[in-house]
């Protein structure tokens, strides 16, 4: 999802405020506002098969899947992942988790470099998250970093492959991750 950066500084309280009243959605960095702007088809149908899949194998958890409305805040931030999985029923802000298990972040052209630098960095300080899944847009292709003892492992999956999501126990198939989905050169 392409994102357009304002040097606008504003407290975490009105940063929420705000975000409750806007019609465009914001990121929130150290007191910057990062406005996010409209996603492409095959970004919503990346997420919203990821949320699909994730939703019918959580039912009767008590974990719960969120797509692109729910924050996670970390430290001084906020942002949108594309779906993200909570299990902690304390975790109750209406319009944020902090504890978070699984992230997935569908990447685009203009947000790959910040998913994997900047959110990937600030989403691993979040001590309950397990797992942070970068999924691409042009072709079938997946980045699995997962928490380990001694660090975070990463994991790259393609066409034909299984993804081992531990963190919710589920593993599906990335051809049904990208059903649907027209990609480069098909």
């Amino acid at each position: 999802m392409p994102i357009v950066k304002r040097n606008v500084k504003l407290s975490i309280e009105e940063y929420l405020e705000g975000e409750q009243y806007s019609d465009i959605r914001h990121e929130y960095e150290h007191g910057e506002v990062v406005a996010m702007v409209g996603a492409s088809r095959n970004h919503g149908r990346i997420a919203g098969n990821m949320f699909a899949l994730l939703h019918a194998h959580l039912q009767g958890t008590p974990c719960e899947v969120f797509m692109a409305d729910m924050k996670v805040h970390v430290d001084d931030c906020f942002f949108y992942p594309g779906v993200v999985v909570g299990c902690d029923p304390d975790d109750d802000h209406d319009f944020y988790l902090e504890r978070p298990v699984l992230i997935v972040e569908v990447l685009s052209e203009t947000t790959a470099q910040r998913d994997r630098t900047v959110k990937r960095l600030a989403y691993q300080a979040i001590p309950t998250l397990q797992e942070y899944l970068l999924l691409e847009q042009a072709r079938p292709r997946a980045e699995l970093y997962r928490r380990s003892v001694t660090g975070w492992d990463l994991a790259i999956y393609g066409p034909g492959e299984q993804i081992d999501l531990a963190s919710v126990g589920l593993s599906l198939a990335l051809d049904e991750v990208y059903r649907g989905v027209r990609c480069s050169g098909s």
